[in-house]
């Protein structure tokens, strides 16, 4: 049976984007045809959340329960050379515990991370969305393998745009940034687009 993971900000005890979370929970046992109902607000009631400082709070479920639960303290990545990759067969519409087609693909590139690049467009790092910025503006691409919930919340807030970021225009702008749930705009390392290794 699969299982799938939801990464959930916890700053200083408060919890970040939880309506978002449990709604792509709900997509995710729907779509499977699953009937089983997964409640982020009453894990929550079940856990220690008081504590100051900056946790993932890292639920596994798969389509009849909730398998684990786990709060780790959270340190930021920082990469020094990131590798488009082609890939146009790998999908992850879901938020799969098992991601070892990533980890394949992460080994064989020489970068410390990766971007996946289909059918000449850019889309997301091996584990988050991406935002690109251009004249005081900032943009994430349209194709994307995971519709995460930071990237969500911003286009909902209108903070960033949607749009065709591809092998021939990417270049154009100047700065990237990596977002996730625990990785907000604003807030992690701007890398420069030099920082970007052509395609393999």
């Amino acid at each position: 049976m699969s299982r799938f993971i939801e990464s959930i900000r916890l700053e200083d005890g408060q919890i970040f984007l939880a309506e978002l979370h449990q709604q792509r929970i709900n997509r995710t046992l729907r779509h499977f045809g699953s009937s089983a109902k997964i409640n982020i607000n009453e894990i929550l009631k079940s856990v220690h959340t008081g504590d100051s400082g900056l946790f993932k709070l890292r639920l596994v479920y798969d389509l009849k329960e909730i398998v684990d639960v786990k709060i780790i303290l959270y340190i930021p990545q920082k990469h020094t050379e990131f590798q488009l990759v082609e890939n146009n067969t790998v999908n992850y519409n879901f938020k799969l515990e098992n991601r070892a087609e990533f980890q394949q693909m992460k080994k064989a590139a020489p970068g410390d991370e990766i971007i996946v690049v289909q059918n000449n467009h850019l889309t997301d790092t091996s584990y988050s969305n991406l935002i690109f910025f251009k004249d005081k503006k900032a943009f994430t691409p349209h194709t994307y393998l995971l519709n995460g919930v930071q990237r969500q919340h911003l286009l909902y807030t209108g903070k960033i745009i949607s749009t065709s970021i591809t092998l021939g225009n990417f270049t154009d702008f100047t700065h990237f940034q990596l977002i996730n749930a625990m990785n907000r705009f604003g807030e992690g390392i701007v890398y420069p687009i030099s920082a970007i290794r052509g395609l393999l």
